[in-house]
Formats: structure tokens, sequence, C-alpha cells
């Protein structure tokens, strides 16, 4: 993993990029941005889900100039639900050095579309036939465009839109800096590459499929702000010998830290931040057993090789499918089974049903433990521990004073007495995580593009599975259904 620091990103975009809670990037943006920041043309061989919008857009951002009004960057995308969440997330990546991207496609008012061009946008993301159709009118303006982007070119080549691209780039001027993405290379896509792009760089990423088997993967919808709470209980529930936990900054990391150890948790963190000297010394604990939860970043976790990790929680959901592999591949190692939670917000669920379809993989749905299943599981830790003091210890120094006890009090209060001095409880502190965006999902597929044509393949989207166990009350777990029918405890 590759932080954005490294890659020559200016500090407007940096400054976003942190906003939107992304330090590290993915390998399609490793090798996109420094080759497109120096001017070649790029094509780019990626799935959905790789982070390809960022690939694009930090470089055409970088490049564009703020102070001139006009539409200096065009993005063509297949469908108008991937026109409208490119053109959010390039909303986003520019908020601070005061970029703007306005969605134009197929099946909206053209009039209001019209008027949203004229309100001086630098970035326009179009479906093919609407972008046309602006051109034909005169109403967009390409004579200052120095940047375009064919965003999942095979699913335009699928929906028919091949000549329309072929179109839209002779329509811009040949000086400008073209990149073009697609999941697969077909000939007529490969075509345009070698007529319409300038020498362009290949840049190829294949997303890894899951080959752990002995990895148990679940996700708990639940709000950001619910989010800590919920990780408190479930650790103080199932007690892990030794634990993971990933979020996407280094701020997020300390505050998770803090928190965990002000209710009692024996936690350190690591980033990118700390010194070598620091990050040996907090792994060499984690490694002995002194500290049981280690919160990380992606980078921060790069290379770690730690036996024994029996739960990696994702308390951020990571931005691309290979991270998240890299991510839960820390534990069930060396034959031993071991369990990936991934907290996801409900906005979040679509990007989840997308790592799932890119690893091949299915994650089962668990309801997010309340605090009285944590108190439970705290006491049901100290009865665990008194059975194995009763089945393998000499009790007989202390049976006297037993006695003594239950002469002037009865067994259950005695034994509720220790059990109440020897469970953990955890100390009741708030505590407040920063926030972050959730992550959207990009797809290409599904439905009509909203420029008088169908596509020609259907969409296929995941949809949720059956869960394995749930926590339902009084702490235990239970088996049956954990799909969509099932009821959020946390609403927002």
């Amino acid at each position: 993993m590759t932080t954005f620091n490294e890659l020559g990103i200016s500090d407007s975009v940096l400054q976003a990029l942190l906003k939107m809670g992304f330090e590290e990037a993915t390998p399609i943006q490793t090798q996109t941005i420094p080759l497109a920041l120096e001017g070649f043309d790029v094509i780019g061989q990626a799935q959905t889900g790789t982070g390809k919008t960022a690939a694009f857009g930090i470089p055409m951002i970088e490049k564009i100039d703020t102070e001139f009004r006009k539409i200096q960057a065009v993005v063509v995308a297949p469908t108008r639900e991937l026109a409208i969440q490119v053109a959010e997330e390039l909303n986003r990546l520019g908020r601070t050095k005061g970029v703007r991207a306005v969605p134009v496609y197929g099946g909206a008012n053209m009039d209001r579309q019209i008027r949203s061009l004229k309100e001086g946008s630098h970035i326009v993301v179009a479906t093919p036939g609407r972008l046309l159709d602006h051109l034909r009118r005169r109403t967009l303006r390409t004579d200052y465009v120095k940047f375009a982007v064919l965003d999942e070119a095979d699913e335009m080549l699928n929906m028919g839109f091949i000549d329309d691209i072929r179109d839209i780039l002779k329509a811009i001027p040949e000086e400008r800096q073209t990149l073009l993405f697609s999941a697969t290379m077909p000939k007529e896509i490969r075509e345009i590459a070698t007529t319409l792009m300038k020498d362009p760089k290949e840049v190829k990423v294949k997303a890894k499929e899951v080959t752990v088997e002995n990895i148990d993967q679940y996700f708990i919808e639940v709000p950001e702000k619910y989010k800590f709470d919920t990780l408190t209980n479930h650790l103080d529930i199932y007690a892990p010998t030794l634990s993971i936990i990933f979020s996407r900054t280094k701020k997020r990391v300390d505050e998770i830290t803090e928190g965990l150890q002000a209710r009692g948790f024996r936690a350190e963190g690591i980033h990118g931040d700390l010194t070598q000297g620091k990050r040996m010394s907090v792994l060499n604990k984690f490694k002995s057993g002194r500290v049981d939860v280690l919160v990380a970043t992606d980078v921060a976790a790069r290379g770690l090789d730690i036996s024994g990790v029996t739960h990696v929680y994702n308390f951020d959901i990571p931005q691309d499918p290979e991270s998240y592999v890299h991510r839960i591949g820390r534990t069930g190692r060396a034959g031993r089974t071991g369990e990936a939670i991934s907290f996801v917000t409900p906005r979040e669920i679509g990007h989840l049903r997308l790592i799932e379809r890119v690893t091949k993989s299915k994650m089962k749905r668990l309801m997010p433990p309340t605090n009285q299943d944590a108190r439970r599981g705290q006491q049901q830790v100290t009865i665990s521990n008194l059975q194995k003091i009763i089945e393998g210890q000499d009790l007989g120094t202390y049976q006297e004073a037993a006695n003594e006890l239950l002469e002037e009090h009865d067994s259950v209060t005695v034994i509720a007495a220790a059990l109440k001095m020897l469970t953990k409880e955890r100390k009741d502190i708030p505590v407040r995580i920063s926030s972050i965006q959730p992550i959207s999902v990009k797809s290409g597929g599904g439905g009509r593009s909203g420029d008088r044509r169908r596509r020609s393949g259907s969409g296929g989207s995941s949809s949720g599975q059956g869960g394995k166990r749930f926590y339902g009350q009084g702490g235990r777990s239970r088996k049956g259904g954990g799909g969509s029918s099932q009821k959020r405890r946390y609403q927002d």
C-alpha cells in the first residue's frame, strides 16, 4: 500500500481525501495517478470497486484552473446512476480546491442541465447519448477541454455506445489527455486506444479472490455513531485472544485506541506517523500477548505476520476489494480458524455487496450486540475461568474459608459476589470518534441508461445472505435468517 502523500498530490486535494477518510491509495490509484500527473494518456484495466474514480479524478482536479469557469474535463460513463455517483465523488475530491463537476444524462430535464452547464462547472460527467445531444445543440462547448475519461468502456461497448464514444472523442481537441478504464479489453476498445489516444501507458489491476477458506466472514450494519459501542460490546462477548481492528485514517486509529484504553482494553495502535522503534515496540507487545487488541491502518499493517490472531475487525470498510482481502488474511493462519467482522453503515451496504461479488466471497449478517449482551458476555468469561479453576486446581486451602462464608450467607449470594468481584466491568466512558464519509458503491449496470437504449446484458446484483447467527436478547447467539428481514437495532 502507498499513501496519497507519496504520490505528489497537492495539499488541497490531500485535505479533501482526509475529510473523506482516505490516506492509502489502491493499486490502480498508485499506478495511474503519477502517470496522469506527468501528462501521459493511460489505459487502465480494472474492475468496478478498485478506486478508479479517484485514480482519474485526482490528476484531473490537479490540472483544472478554478479561475477559468469553463468545462475543462469530460468524463463519459455508461449509465445515469454511474454518472451521478462519479460527479458526487469528484465534487468531494475537488471541494477544497473549488472544482465543480456536474452530471448530464438522458431522461432528465434538458433546460435544467443547460442552466447547470452555464453556471461555471469545470467537469461534466455524462452518458454518451445525452452528451452528444448537448454537443449537437452547442449547449456544451469542448474548446477548453484538456482532459477526457472513458469510464467502464466495455460496458459502453455492450450497450451499443461505441460509435458515440468515437464521435465524442473526435469532438474534443486533440491536445487533450485521455484516460480509458475498462474491466476487459475487447478489440473495439483496443482500437479506440490505438487510434484516438497518444502512446498510452497501460495499467492493469486484477482483484484478488479470497483463498483462505478457514475465515468466517460477517458484517454488522450499524450507523457510524454506534460503531465504537458495537465494537466494544463484541469484544466483551467473544473476548478474542488477539484481534486487529482496521481503520481508514491515522486520526481514527488514535481515537479508537484511546477509547479502548479508556474502557479498560489492552489496546495499542500503529500507523505511518509512528517511528520504526515505536512500531516494533507495539508489535512486540502484541505478539507476546501484553496487548491483545491492535488498531491499525492498511499501510501500517503491511507485511504483518502474527500467528494467533483470532479476529479481524473492519471498523471502516476498505475502499477496494484487494484491501479487504489483505486485511482479513491477518487471521485464519497456520491451519487455525479466524473471524472477520466488517462494520458497514446503511449507505455502504451496496459497497459491501460489490466486495462480495469481486472477491467471490459471502459475508453473513450479524445483529449489533447490545450493552446487556456485553455484560452477560463478560460474566460468561468469569464463569468459564471459575470452572477451569474448579476442574484443574487443588482448592483444599480455601475450603475452610468457603465453609465460614456459607455459614453466614447462602451459596447463591456467595457465588454472585465472587462473580461480581472477578468480572471485568467496563467503564462507561463516552468515546467520540471523528466521522468520515461513507463509501458509495460505483455501479455501471442495472436498468436503463437514460439514453434511449437498453443494456444488452443484465446487471446482476448480489442479494443479502441468510445470517448464520445474530445477537438476540440475553447475549446468546441464535441461528436463523439474518437477511433483509432482520430488524436493525439501531436507526439513523
